[in-house]
């Protein structure tokens, strides 16, 4: 026979394989929950034990969100996978094994279990095979590509819609740009859903500092273009602001949500509780089978019977283990809440602020709750100041606007800058002293660039000198000799800040004395003096420091190293 005879053979039937299928005919490997019966039809699993870990699967991924989340509780609760075996001399016998995550994710993805009979799903690829493995070169499709693809085909354990949703959860909680990501147990609260206003993309968490403050940062223009940072914004002041509007939203739905709570957990004991009483039943089921094994045995045979008694002491044995941790399981997690439990539930549902900051509620429950109710929060900063445009979009339509203040590094950058000028010099000409212009910004409302807390009197001072504003007091003290100065004079003709020459008097680098009658002190300073005062303020910051050293280090090599010890 010729190559090309066997080549259409080969086409023949690879067509009628495809043929089949697309009449849903084709049978191929099941995953698990289901099997084909007798006639080739597909259909669930006969085991009640392994279609309710199905369901549960399913079920736990709606309320927990993520496949390691499914995994942690599968095993915290030592649920485990019903198997058939597909190889092997013996085919068929269910098998149980622990779950694992690639396991998970090929159940969450598969078509089936929707109910939609789906033939191709990963075809091979002749440019990724690889000569001598017939098993490489195996892709993905995406669904068009299908070679079969017919809905509603086989019993389902989940609808198409519940299907489609988790499917974008999973590509949701990918670690993306254009994704949210998955929800984890971090500080920030607007993690994947605050998007910057300058260029409309997710800004990105960064950690750091003494106590470990989050920031949200955008750096996509500075990537891009090249240019600066889109925005840098502190997380504290961003996260209590969607905290309020999150817990006055969650307000009205205090009864839902006592309501809905209650239910998951009589829905989640009432699982568990069914589980173990279905792996209860399996292991006096096997126990019993070795009981029939070893009464059927011949007495005389002692070989078998030997091992017949050892099988069935060890299935009793296993059987009386599994009740134990059934009876701690139930003191545990009883199967029904207690009146106790129904009032405490009731009541937190009520206090929603006393729930949403109790210790025991975590970062990862919080953002979850965001989520449930936000789409996205947008933050615009105006310029460099501390006021910040936010607008949170809610899910189902709506939005709400509102401005808060950040901390930021510069007092001229505040967006009231002007007008704290003028009011400090409005206060110093009506002869207000330091401490009370200090107590009339703060009553009037105007706050430090760090925003915590109003202006200090040192603060004042500081800008006072900056400002040129004098207190009319400082006409009134007395003239000085030429080479005395006083030192709010020198610090302002030298360019330093006034508490460098009170660290030079007390260091000696300064001559000073104390002035009695006007309670401030007095700088000595001729123009040799004040020459070498501003050439030590041109060193650069450091410089004074490594001379005191050098120096040090040459009168410790000018004693004399012969010393003798006593």
């Amino acid at each position: 026979m010729s190559e090309a005879e066997l080549h259409i053979l080969k086409q023949r039937l690879y067509q009628g394989a495809l043929q089949k299928a697309r009449r849903g005919a084709l049978s191929f490997a099941l995953p698990i929950g289901y099997v084909h019966n007798a006639s080739g039809e597909v259909v669930y699993d006969p085991d009640a034990q392994v279609q309710h870990v199905v369901r549960l699967i399913f079920r736990k991924f709606e309320e927990l969100g993520t496949l390691h989340a499914l995994l942690r509780y599968l095993v915290q609760h030592d649920i485990q996978l019903g198997v058939r075996l597909r190889e092997g001399p013996v085919k068929g016998p269910l098998e149980w094994r622990r779950p694992n995550r690639m396991t998970l994710q090929n159940m969450l993805k598969h078509p089936l279990y929707a109910g939609a009979y789906a033939y191709g799903r990963r075809q091979v690829d002749p440019r990724k095979k690889q000569p001598g493995r017939p098993s490489t070169g195996r892709v993905t499709r995406p669904r068009h590509a299908y070679h079969a693809f017919l809905k509603e085909h086989v019993p389902a354990y989940i609808t198409w819609a519940q299907y489609e949703q988790n499917l974008a959860r999973l590509e949701a909680n990918r670690a993306r740009a254009e994704t949210m990501g998955a929800v984890r147990h971090g500080p920030s609260l607007l993690a994947g859903v605050l998007v910057c206003g300058r260029c409309h993309c997710r800004m990105q968490v960064r950690y750091g500092g003494p106590r470990q403050r989050h920031s949200y940062t955008c750096n996509r223009l500075a990537t891009t273009y090249g240019g600066d940072y889109c925005q840098y914004l502190p997380g504290d002041p961003v996260d209590a602001f969607v905290s309020q509007w999150v817990l006055t939203a969650l307000e009205p739905a205090a009864l839902t949500l006592s309501l809905e709570a209650t239910a998951r957990l009589e829905q989640e004991r009432q699982d568990l509780d069914r589980l173990w009483h279905q792996r209860l039943e399996r292991a006096a089921y096997e126990a019993e089978r070795a009981a029939r094994h070893y009464r059927l045995i011949e007495p005389e045979h002692r070989l078998v019977a030997r091992q017949l008694a050892k099988e069935w002491e060890d299935k009793l044995m296993a059987q009386r283990l599994l009740h134990e941790e059934y009876e701690r399981f139930g003191q545990t997690q009883p199967r029904s809440l207690s009146a106790a439990e129904r009032e405490a539930i009731v009541h937190l549902a009520h206090n929603v602020p006393a729930l949403w900051h109790a210790p025991t509620t975590t970062m990862a429950e919080r953002k979850e709750i965001v989520r449930q109710i936000i789409q996205r929060v947008i933050v615009a900063g105006e310029g460099r100041s501390e006021r910040l445009q936010i607008t949170i979009e809610w899910l189902g339509g709506g939005s709400t606007a509102g401005v808060i203040t950040r901390p930021i590094s510069r007092i001229e950058h505040l967006s009231d800058y002007p007008r704290l000028c003028e009011r400090i010099r409005a206060l110093a000409q009506a002869g207000y002293s330091t401490v009370q212009i200090t107590k009339c910004l703060a009553q009037e409302g105007f706050h430090s660039p760090k925003q915590a807390t109003p202006f200090s009197r040192q603060s004042v001072v500081e800008l006072m000198r900056r400002l040129a504003v004098y207190h009319p007091r400082r006409r009134c003290r007395p003239p000085l000799s030429a080479p005395e100065w006083w030192l709010s004079d020198l610090a302002q003709a030298l360019g330093v800040a006034h508490s460098t020459l009170h660290q030079w008097r007390k260091r000696g680098q300064l001559q000073a004395r104390w002035h009695d009658q006007s309670q401030r002190w007095v700088a000595w300073a001729d123009e040799a003096e004040l020459q070498r005062l501003k050439q030590r303020c041109a060193l650069p910051a450091g410089e004074a420091s490594r001379h005191r050293w050098l120096d040090a280090q040459r009168s410790q090599r000018s004693v004399s190293p012969h010393a003798t010890t006593v």
